[in-house]
């Protein structure tokens, strides 16, 4: 009888809160408009849970009392969980932040003199591959939504606040280098960029906020009619004999297809003296040769760019080497005195595994890692960027 009774017994749905934390301006003035509240009140909440940090409804004073009620019944500023902090002897700050599922994902912040730099991740894990990264070797479960991906930057600026000594913010600019490739999530790195960029949230210029891509170029070229974030290419190679072994997405979308649509980037942008970045990484007796840096002058030449050398950051399973000091010097001359600006980045946080290419996160892998799979899994991403 008690058993018949419970089966029989109704229960009312419990609502999932909406998470107002990664909607920008567009997404929040439909929202209120919904609720029958006027525009305005989307530059309200930006300021209030972006620009000042508040998350608490109630606290947001120059909103009725009705609507702070309102919201506080149906909305919520959901951040993500922070598992672990650790700090490395240069400085380096790496959180371990947990996402809805059980995955983590990791965000590092890079301390300089007169500058701090946030590496923000945009997937759980990344399908591509690269041969020198940590990170694809993990596997893929998913992409970040924009309120995981703008989360990670309000915790490293609400956490680290400001330079005193500078009288500045600490985290001065946003890098989209952490796990995952950014135009295979492209609507929610957008708006998550968007928010960083937005004089009522985080404000930053767009020449401090970065997205670094290995070439997804359908995607990259819808990027110019959304945004003008600062781009950063993902070379590595100056062929594509080289970089279809490094960068496998390079198969599908070749070095000249991809430096094609970098400038057709450029070409949308209201500044056209803006140049992008080419992020080289540079790996013992495998790409750091004379010829090789007189083949990537030449391969560059028709496109405004500064070239960032990178030394390989070893991880374990990997069978690189790290470019000795004379090989990686003598790459940067040359490329120097062929008339680039090319500056060589400091390895920093490799003691705590936060330098570059050795993001790994704790990915629960929900992917089939055969190349076909991966080539398919790209293929449909690009089109339905190109779509959406």
């Amino acid at each position: 009888m008690a058993s018949q009774q419970l089966d029989n017994s109704v229960t009312s749905p419990v609502l999932e809160k909406v998470n107002l934390l990664g909607m920008g301006e567009d997404s929040l003035v439909a929202y209120f408009e919904e609720l029958g509240e006027r525009k305005f009140r989307a530059r309200q909440l930006l300021k209030w849970i972006h620009a000042r940090g508040v998350i608490d409804f109630d606290q947001m004073t120059d909103m009725s009392k009705a609507l702070r009620q309102h919201l506080s019944e149906t909305a919520e500023v959901r951040l993500p969980e922070v598992v672990s902090r650790h700090e490395s002897a240069d400085g380096t700050i790496k959180w371990l932040i947990k996402t809805r599922g059980g995955s983590s994902v990791e965000t590092v912040f890079i301390p300089e003199k007169g500058r701090g730099t946030l590496c923000v991740s945009s997937q759980i894990g990344c399908t591509l591959d690269c041969s020198f990264c940590a990170t694809g070797k993990q596997g893929f479960n998913r992409d970040l939504d924009a309120a995981e991906i703008i989360g990670q930057v309000w915790i490293a600026v609400r956490e680290l606040g400001t330079d005193l000594a500078e009288n500045a913010r600490a985290v001065t600019n946003v890098v989209l280098m952490g796990m995952g490739e950014p135009l295979l999530n492209f609507d929610n790195v957008v708006e998550a960029v968007n928010l960083m960029m937005h004089d009522c949230a985080y404000g930053y210029s767009k020449r401090r906020v970065t997205l670094s891509t290995a070439g997804v170029v359908p995607a990259l070229d819808r990027l110019g009619d959304v945004t003008d974030v600062s781009l950063a290419i993902s070379l590595h190679a100056p062929n594509d004999a080289l970089r279809d072994q490094l960068v496998p997405l390079n198969r599908k979308y070749p070095i000249t297809c991809l430096l094609d649509s970098a400038r057709r980037y450029l070409d949308k942008l209201p500044d056209q003296r803006r140049k992008i970045t080419v992020e080289y990484t540079l790996i013992d007796k495998v790409n750091d040769r004379p010829e090789q840096a007189r083949e990537l002058a030449a391969l560059l030449r028709n496109t405004p760019c500064k070239i960032n050398l990178i030394p390989f950051n070893p991880f374990p399973g990997s069978h690189y080497r790290r470019v000795g000091k004379g090989a990686m010097y003598r790459f940067r001359d040359i490329l120097q005195e062929a008339g680039y600006t090319a500056t060589i980045r400091s390895t920093r946080g490799e003691d705590i595994a936060a330098a570059c290419g050795q993001l790994a996160g704790a990915v629960n892998d929900r992917t089939r890692r055969s190349q076909r799979y991966r080539e398919a899994r790209v293929e449909s991403r690009a089109v339905k960027g190109i779509e959406a």
